[in-house]
């Protein structure tokens, strides 16, 4: 947690941003502030501020870049981009955004002169010119502008920065003192504005956000945890000095110089943004751009390199298979050729799951066949010209002896080989060539070719781009691993196991001699591995560790064949219901409420939790599972089936809501299998080289879904076999690079050590804000003297950097202390743990009127289970009960009865001054919101509370003056609050009225507006014949009727005073904020 040597402030590194921008990249700067955010004259040219597209920048950019179109036809694509894409949902607009602005906005137009001449032309108008990105050559405009008033659904808002190529934002920056954490751009910014101002959205490319010490990227649909850092700008194994580059605010520059100098913007925007299912939208990580670029070039000396394109080494979890995306969409959209892709893979699941990519992406269309059955269909596409063929290195096997037969001699066939070194290809690789003599090949992998494989360069030439597992972890694109030994006293102690027998079981479907040889050759291994006595303790330490995860995500057990696999399953299940029923006598017997609770959610998760096996089917199984007295043929039924929604078991385990929770494994799943939610692998079959690097890969994928409240962080890797002894080579040839001295997998003690010096870094920041949380600890009083959280909480709440940078603490030591468990539980950290839990609890109470008896009950439960474990302590959950009730939590106000004189009364005999404070702007901030949600016009009243707020933040206000400033605001909103009453109106009629309503009218007048406003709600809401019908505002036709009758009623209630141009204003206002709340489904509209 170490901060950087000097504060960088927001400005700071706008700043910067705006000048490496205009002196680096050749971008216009325009600072678009004004003092009243409703000003037009911004300098901006726009004629309303809900807009943020640039007309007259995007209309000179169409003129000069379409000069064959007539002004008319420049008029229908400008429409067309500009139009309100507000009936869709934010993932769809920009995903038609993107294809217009990629492929240009189709118009028809006759033109008056030329070939064509008086007749019909259709055809696509150039938004950007991707080939000429150099600002020099004047074709497009890039133009980034900062501080951008855009109004929206709860008044105006402000990003800090927008880059726009010719009048279309497509990267929008947030920025953050480097003092502020910058998941809060993320959390109280980027996810408002998509909320609020979604029009800003609809063009995005990309979403940048930095507080200086840190910048990340990430896609409009993009979670926190998808939000990358792009720190590599030309070569991706540089070496990184992380904490330099963080503490000296490098990390800014360096996306400036690797992603938005205008040639790499473009080729971004282009060809590395892809929408997944059409409800993700996808865009290249750093590895992947600077990968899939090298390889780009490469391909364009393809006939110099004799058709050897490379080897393509990133490792597993980093986005491969987008990155065959991405390059196969380059090479077509770039390059002039009617090129084929082949994409070979070794397996069945693979082979699928890389179709997938391709097909959800738009890269195949579903009605493509695109998958031969034999090698004669295979032959038969290839003459067709398809764009892309998916196909298995079995379908070219052959007659021994004989030649393999000729596919096509075509030399513009690009064929990419999936995991190209694996035992399959060798033979196979031959014949592939045989039948695509002229074909270019690429390997794509997930670890490097080592020794032996080292033979794949003859096929496909040196490395073309490297991305080892030590990097992918440093950068976040997939999560650390952390290792541990169980149940030491059943380890296989036969330190010598040999090769040939872990190379044996890499083969997922041993034939039945095979498997003979395996059990005659290696009898002594086989019996210690499988004796039942050492698969018994496995079972019971799966059973304890599963359920008492911190993170409890998905887990596979690893077997030495399917026959353990089936015997683990049916061991673990039933130790797994004598559990359950042991639970049920514990909660019966328990007199203590606190442990009876935690009991009860225990039993519900393990009651919920399915298991299955997964082993390959073969001939004649049922009868070989039999002989050792197993039943194979539940299991293949279940492995068989769809369920009742039409998904089938391996679509039921990525699913991260689904009951399937731990399977039982073999060979199966264990490479090219995709499920982020895995976090636990229990290893109990001897591994080695890639096939092991492949399968402790299941666990390090990135995921976004937090279960009961806890995240993943990390992936666990559970040795029953010892298999770290091979680990330590594995790692060192597979994952990180030649200088790299630490591994990517660590023992996980190193988490404990995190732990401890976390609580240590969150004692001493309480002690330094005159928290003396560690003094009260030492004490022992902790629990019993709840009232001095009070005191603690009106430190931290001096400023809301106090409190949020608090927050930071907490949150990292309750992380790592989920991740230790379950052998935490005995090393009594809970006290501690708890103690920084409840403290955020108490300040959640006040700030975000957040339960806190919920967050009692989380810390009681946390205080028992470290107990249950170590009986050292004694806790008395009634007592801790009883105390907790005494912690001050947020008043249940009422503004109606707001008394200001009173508030400031009681703010001067009050003990902690700066809870009555957070308290109230709580409050008023909660009451604001809801007041808008009824009012759209009250947008003011956020900026004077906002203008408040940043004044006492920045030192400006002192404590009693800013209470006084509170409490001011306060009777203004009160008075706010009951204006519709004094006025005559409903708050509906207000809202309207007030949309209404001008400057300088009389009372006679003011009359006339009121009466308009409530003829009006009445028109569109009660009378007959109906016009709000449903989903009016999705058709012209009913928008037009609407707009009709809002301007028949308007103009006969107004006054005369209304001129022509004022009347249309306020027609527009009131439809706008009908089309509005029809499209949220909310009030009088829906």
């Amino acid at each position: 947690m170490a901060a950087a040597k000097n504060f960088i402030s927001e400005d700071d590194i706008e700043q910067a941003l705006l000048q490496r921008l205009q002196h680096l990249c050749g971008f216009d700067a325009l600072n678009c502030f004004t003092a009243q955010p409703d000003d037009l004259n911004d300098g901006s040219g726009r004629a309303d501020k809900r807009e943020v597209i640039l007309a007259d920048r995007l209309r000179a950019a169409l003129e000069r870049l379409n000069p064959q179109a007539p002004a008319h036809a420049v008029e229908q694509a400008l429409a067309q981009l500009v139009q309100p894409r507000t009936a869709m949902s934010l993932v769809a607009a920009n995903r038609e955004m993107d294809g217009l602005i990629r492929d240009g906005v189709p118009v028809t137009y006759k033109p008056e002169a030329g070939p064509q001449a008086g007749q019909t032309v259709t055809e696509r108008l150039k938004v950007i010119d991707f080939d000429a990105p150099d600002p020099r050559a004047g074709r497009n405009h890039y133009l980034a502008v900062s501080q951008l008033w855009v109004r929206g659904e709860h008044g105006y808002r402000r990003p800090d920065v927008l880059l726009y190529v010719n009048g279309l934002p497509l990267v929008f920056i947030e920025l953050k003192n480097s003092n502020v954490k910058l998941r809060a751009a993320f959390d109280d910014n980027l996810t408002t504005y998509k909320a609020e101002i979604p029009q800003l959205f609809t063009a995005n490319s990309l979403c940048l956000l930095s507080n200086g010490i840190e910048t990340r990227l990430g896609s409009l649909t993009a979670q926190w945890e998808h939000f990358f850092t792009w720190l590599r700008v030309d070569d991706e194994k540089e070496k990184l000095d992380r904490p330099a580059i963080a503490a000296q605010g490098l990390s800014v520059e360096r996306v400036v110089l690797g992603l938005l100098t205008p040639e790499r913007l473009l080729d971004y925007v282009e060809n590395f943004c892809v929408f997944y299912r059409e409800t993700q939208k996808v865009i290249a990580q750093n590895h992947q751009f600077i990968g899939v670029n090298n390889a780009f070039e490469q391909f364009k000396h393809r006939r110099e390199l004799g058709g050897r394109l490379g080897v393509f080494w990133h490792t597993q979890g980093s986005g491969k298979s987008f990155s065959m995306v991405f390059y196969a969409r380059k090479i077509f959209r770039k390059l002039t050729g009617n090129f084929t892709f082949v994409v070979v893979t070794d397996r069945d699941d693979l082979d699928g799951q890389i179709y997938r990519n391709f097909l959800h992406t738009g890269v195949v269309a579903p009605k493509d066949d695109v998958r031969p059955k034999g090698s004669a269909q295979l032959r038969e596409m290839l003459g067709k010209n398809k764009r892309v063929v998916f196909t298995l290195i079995q379908k070219f096997r052959y007659d021994k002896g004989k030649d393999y037969p000729l596919l096509s001699d075509r030399d513009d066939i690009v064929v990419i080989v999936d995991e190209a070194h694996r035992t399959q290809y060798a033979g196979l690789a031959e014949n592939m060539r045989a039948g695509l003599p002229r074909a270019n090949f690429l390997a794509f992998t997930g670890t490097p070719l080592l020794g032996q494989e080292r033979k794949t360069n003859a096929w496909f030439g040196d490395y073309v781009s490297e991305y080892n597992f030590q990097q992918s972890v440093e950068d976040g694109a997939t999560v650390p691993l952390f290792y541990e030994k169980r149940v030491p006293e059943v380890l296989i102690q036969n330190d010598d196991l040999s090769d040939e027998f872990a190379a044996i079981l890499e083969d997922e479907n041993l034939d039945g001699e095979a498997q003979e040889k395996l059990e005659k050759r290696f009898a002594q291994e086989m019996e210690v591995v499988k004796r039942e006595d050492r698969l018994d303790t496995i079972a019971r330490d799966i059973v304890y560790h599963f359920p008492r995860r911190g993170y409890l995500g998905k887990g596979i057990v690893i077997s030495v064949d399917k026959f353990t696999a089936v015997t683990m399953f049916d061991k673990v299940q039933a130790l797994w219901k004598a559990e359950i029923k042991a639970l049920n006598g514990r909660i019966t017997a328990t007199t203590n409420d606190v442990e009876r609770r935690r009991l009860k959610q225990l039993k519900a998760w393990m009651g919920a939790v399915q298991m299955a096996v997964i082993v390959s089917e073969e001939a004649g199984e049922e009868e070989k599972f039999a002989k050792k007295g197993l039943d194979i043929k539940p299991h293949r039924q279940r492995m068989n089936a769809l369920d009742e929604h039409s998904h089938d078991i391996e679509f039921n385990f990525k699913d991260p809501e689904h009951p399937l929770q731990l399977v039982f494994v073999c060979a199966m799943w264990l490479t090219g299998f995709d499920a982020p939610t895995v976090s636990t692998l229990y290893l109990d079959k001897p591994m080695q080289g890639h096939t092991l690097m492949q399968t402790i890969a299941r666990a390090n994928r990135v995921s976004g879904h937090e279960i009961l409240g806890v995240a993943k962080r990390h992936g666990e890797i559970v040795d029953y076999y010892n298999v770290f002894r091979r680990m330590k080579k594995a790692l060192k040839d597979y994952a990180a690079g030649p200088e790299d001295d630490e591994l990517p997998v660590r023992d996980k003690s190193h988490l404990f050590t995190l732990l401890d010096e976390a609580i240590e870094q969150g004692l001493a920041y309480c002690h330094a804000q005159g928290v003396p949380l560690h003094e009260a600890l030492e004490r022992g009083d902790v629990f019993t003297k709840l009232g001095q959280f009070n005191g603690f909480a009106d430190t931290l709440l001096a400023s809301d950097e106090q409190r949020k940078s608090f927050n930071v603490y907490e949150n990292t030591i309750s992380s790592l202390y989920e991740a230790c468990k379950p052998e935490v539980l005995g090393r009594k950290l809970g006290r501690v743990v708890s103690a920084f839990q409840y403290l955020r609890g108490v300040m959640d109470a006040i700030v975000k009127q957040a339960d806190i008896d919920s967050a009692v009950q989380r810390i009681e439960a946390l205080l028992d289970a470290s107990v249950v474990v170590d009986n050292a302590e004694a806790f008395s959950a009634k007592e801790f009960e009883a105390q907790y009730q005494i912690v001050q939590r947020g008043k249940a106000w009422d503004l109606s009865k707001v008394n200001v004189e009173k508030l400031r009364e009681e703010f001067k005999q009050a003990p902690f001054k700066n809870i009555q404070i957070a308290d109230l702007q709580a409050f008023l901030q909660r009451k604001l919101a809801e007041m808008l949600a009824q009012n759209s016009t009250r947008a003011d009243f956020i900026q004077r509370l906002q203008k408040v707020i940043d004044a006492y933040n920045s030192g400006a206000t002192s404590t009693e003056n800013y209470y006084d400033e509170l409490t001011a605001y306060a009777q203004e909103l009160k008075e706010e609050a009951e204006r519709h009453i004094r006025e005559g109106l409903t708050e509906d009629e207000l809202e309207l009225f007030d949309l209404l309503k001008k400057e300088s009218l009389t009372q006679d007048e003011t009359q006339r507006v009121k009466l308009a406003a409530k003829h009006l709600l009445k028109r569109l809401v009660e009378e007959q014949p109906k016009v709000l019908i449903q989903n009016w505002h999705q058709s012209a036709q009913t928008q037009k009727q609407v707009r009709a009758e809002i301007e028949r009623v308007l103009d006969a209630d107004l006054p005369d005073s209304y001129d022509r141009t004022t009347f249309k204003q306020k027609c527009d206002n009131v439809y706008d904020l009908a089309v509005e709340y029809a499209m949220r489904g909310k009030k009088w509209a829906a």
